[in-house]
C-alpha cells in the first residue's frame, strides 16, 4: 500500500506521461529531492506488490512511469500503432556517432562516416531518437544534436554512462553481431539472426 508521499510522486509521474527531472517532481510534490529519491525504492516495491503493470524508470537523471515490456504487444494492438520500421545500417551508424560524441553537428557525423548524413539524421529526429541540442557559436550557427530519453528507453539504458565501452584499437572491434547484441540493436531492429 502506498503512503501519501508515494501517491503524490506516482500521480505526478503518471499525469506527466514523459520523463521528468527528480527536482521537478520534488517541487511539485512539495518535497526536497532527497526525499523523492528516498521514496523511489518503496514506490517501485508498491507497484510490484500491487501487481500494477507499471514500472518506474530512471532515464538520465529523469523519472518516468511506463508499462511493463510484456504488455507492449497488447497496447500496440489496442492503440493500433504500427510497428516502427527497423533502423537501417546507416541510421545505426549515425546513432552511434551521436550517442558516443554528443552534442555533435551534422558535419561531424559526416566527417566520421565519410558520407552525407542529412537524411538519416532527419529520420532519427523524426523517430525521436535524436534531438536538436541548440546551435553552436560558429559561422553558419550549425545545429548540434544529442540523443533523447526515447533513445535510452529503446536501448534499455538508464544513462549514457551505460553505453558499452568502445575498444581502443580497431583490431579489437567485435563483429557486428556482438556489438549489436551489446547495445540491443538487434531487438530494436526486430532482426532475427540465423
Amino acid at each position: 500500500m502506498m503512503d501519501l508521499a508515494q501517491q503524490r510522486i506516482f500521480s505526478i509521474l503518471f499525469a506527466a506521461g514523459e520523463p521528468l527531472e527528480a527536482a521537478r517532481v520534488a517541487q511539485a510534490a512539495g518535497m526536497d529531492e532527497a526525499a523523492v529519491e528516498k521514496y523511489l525504492p518503496a514506490l517501485r516495491e508498491s507497484l510490484e506488490e500491487a501487481g500494477v503493470p507499471l514500472q518506474l524508470l530512471r532515464l538520465d537523471g529523469k523519472l518516468q512511469l511506463a508499462t511493463l515490456p510484456q504488455f507492449a504487444p497488447a497496447i500496440r494492438e489496442a492503440l493500433e500503432l504500427r510497428r516502427g520500421s527497423p533502423l537501417s545500417q546507416a541510421a545505426m551508424e549515425v546513432l552511434a556517432v551521436v550517442a558516443y560524441n554528443q552534442p555533435v553537428t551534422r558535419a561531424f557525423v559526416e566527417q566520421v562516416r565519410g558520407v552525407d548524413s542529412a537524411g538519416v539524421l532527419s529520420a532519427l529526429v523524426e523517430k525521436q531518437l535524436v534531438e536538436e541540442a541548440g546551435r553552436l557559436e560558429l559561422p553558419g550557427r550549425p545545429i548540434a544534436y544529442r540523443t533523447t530519453d526515447r533513445f535510452l528507453r529503446s536501448f534499455g539504458l538508464e544513462s549514457l554512462e551505460d553505453l558499452p565501452v568502445l575498444p581502443a584499437e580497431p583490431e579489437e572491434l567485435p563483429d557486428d553481431g556482438q556489438l549489436e547484441g551489446q547495445l540491443g540493436f538487434a531487438q530494436l531492429e526486430g532482426r532475427q539472426d540465423g
